[in-house]
This record gives C-alpha cells, structure tokens and sequence, in this order.
C-alpha cells in the first residue's frame, strides 16, 4: 500500500513541511505564480476550500492548466513507485500564506489521486497553515 501525505504550506510561515517518513524527498510545487485570491476583498477570510476561491482558480487564473501538469507527473511517479512497491510518496503545495492556492492544490490533487488510483493507495492531507480543514 503506498502512502501518499499532501500537504499545503505557507511559504512566509513554515516553508516546505518536513519528510517524516525518512526517505526524504517527494513533490514541492509552488504556486505563487498562480493569481492570488487572497488579494481580492470577498475572499480574504475565505479558503482554497470554499466554492467562491474555487470558482475564481478555475476560470480566472492558470490553476487548470497548473494542476493538468502536476497531476501527469504526479502519475508517472505514483504508478512507478506502486510497481516497485515503495510505501510513501509526500506531495507539498506552497503559496504565500497557506491559505487560497496550496488549500486548492492539495484538495484538489487528492481528489484526483482518490479517483485514479482507487486500490493500492492511502491519502492523508494536511493543511498546514489551515488545520481546521484536516478533517474533509
């Protein structure tokens, strides 16, 4: 069973979360050159998990095209490391305060995985900067 840890961080506050499996490595995208959400008023509070900040990722900046190509190299690494049966996989999303674009990375990126990859996988998602989200 391979064990896949998203997490999304901030980049000001703790930068790259920590490898606690002890193969060390793994993904780390950053997202600060998708259009920020945060910057705009009605979604300052708001997070990379609430329908507003989707919609604005989905049809106002690069975040499908962004996400299109994370998750074709996320595939090639996950169907390798399920045939050579590695057991963990970490894959981290940055942004500025860990809030808008690494949330809706990270959820995102886990839906994707949940729905390819439905035997042989285990997904934990931690938002890192948002920890009232790690319960979805």
């Amino acid at each position: 069973m391979l064990h896949i840890d998203i997490h999304s961080f901030s980049y000001k506050k703790g930068g790259i979360p920590k490898d606690e499996s002890g193969n060390g490595g793994g993904f780390a995208f950053d997202c600060r050159g998708i259009l920020n959400p945060g910057r705009i008023e009605e979604y300052k509070s708001q997070t990379g998990n609430d329908q507003g900040v989707q919609e604005y990722l989905e049809t106002k900046t690069e975040m499908p095209v962004f996400l299109n190509l994370i998750k074709n190299i996320v595939s090639i690494t996950i169907d390798n490391y399920l045939d050579r049966g590695f057991e963990n996989l970490q894959i981290n999303f940055g942004c500025t305060g860990g809030q808008h674009r690494s949330v809706y990375s990270a959820i995102k990126t886990a839906e994707f995985i949940k729905e390819k990859y439905p035997e042989g996988t285990y997904i934990t998602i931690h938002h890192d900067e948002q920890p009232q989200l790690n319960n979805l």
